[in-house]
């Protein structure tokens, strides 16, 4: 390799390294945005708990809960008595999560760490999970090589994550169009909802494989809007698009019409009972291979 060709080299690195950080601080921004704490208590609370069944945690385990958010599966997993480190992109969303576990009488490890990069020794946990939150990594594959090098043999990977199908996976679908183009290598987020792309990511490295599509009931809203007027305020992925549209009115009206649409056609609503929404979601557990 001559002089010319190394720098080359370097300096594609170099710039292939900026822009791997700037995209990692839009999405910590983003998340940072609305009061994801707030919507993950008032509507996804089960689900935590849902996974933290699945994967069998005791007090025995050490466990790794990626993109842990405010802790919807870390504080379930430590009031079972597991060691437990909640990492997040985004430590802003840690302070609620601190506080829900002080309320549950536990404690945790809380720190910030990229699900594509994690800052943690080979096989230094017992159970690897993730509760909605790896979904969100950009690039699945150095995801999911992660999710596997952390783990020990024999250990157990547990994921939680929308279908594409369901109704956040059609959200992501009906925002797409006003959003900004998706950065080089970007897969969509909902695909860690579906079996065989897991599969695909995790391959011959897992063993004892257990998938199942189940739904959370949502009761939060009276009518369509309010889920829409929720979300356009709460949740960062929609707040951010909705800032990418800014001041364009049209876009805006069109944006709300296709979202109060879509929760309609996902609701069921019987007279003065609370508006319910069925979420579809997968639940994914393996062993890792010895």
């Amino acid at each position: 390799m001559n002089d010319q060709t190394g720098t080359a080299k370097a300096n594609g690195q170099t710039d292939a390294a900026k822009a791997d950080r700037e995209l990692k601080q839009k999405h910590r921004a983003m998340w940072a945005s609305g009061d994801y704490p707030a919507l993950a208590d008032e509507m996804l609370l089960e689900l935590g708990a849902i996974l933290v069944e699945a994967c069998g945690i005791t007090s025995r385990h050490n466990v790794l809960d990626v993109a842990a958010g405010s802790g919807n599966a870390a504080i379930p997993a430590a009031m079972m008595g597991a060691k437990v480190v909640a990492s997040d992109l985004t430590p802003e969303l840690f302070d609620a999560g601190r506080r829900e576990a002080a309320n549950r009488g536990v404690s945790l490890d809380w720190q910030e760490a990229d699900a594509e990069a994690l800052p943690f020794a080979d096989a230094g946990f017992d159970v690897v999970m993730s509760c909605l939150g790896v979904m969100f990594a950009p690039h699945h594959q150095q995801a999911a090589d992660e999710l596997l090098r952390v783990c020990k043999p024999g250990g157990t990977i547990g994921l939680l994550h929308w279908t594409p199908e369901g109704f956040i996976g059609k959200m992501f679908a009906t925002m797409k169009p006003f959003a900004p183009p998706p950065p080089p290598g970007a897969q969509p987020a909902p695909l860690w909802g579906t079996e065989d792309h897991v599969r695909e990511l995790l391959g011959d490295r897992i063993t004892d494989t257990a998938a199942r599509k189940q739904t959370l009931a949502v009761r939060s809203f009276h009518q369509p809007g309010d889920f829409v007027r929720y979300f356009k305020s709460h949740y960062g992925p929609t707040i951010s698009v909705y800032k990418y549209i800014g001041e364009d009115a049209d876009k805006v009206k069109a944006l709300d019409q296709a979202l109060t649409e879509l929760a309609d056609s996902f609701g069921d609503a019987h007279g003065d009972s609370p508006f319910q929404m069925e979420w579809e979601y997968l639940l994914f557990t393996a062993k890792k291979a010895k």
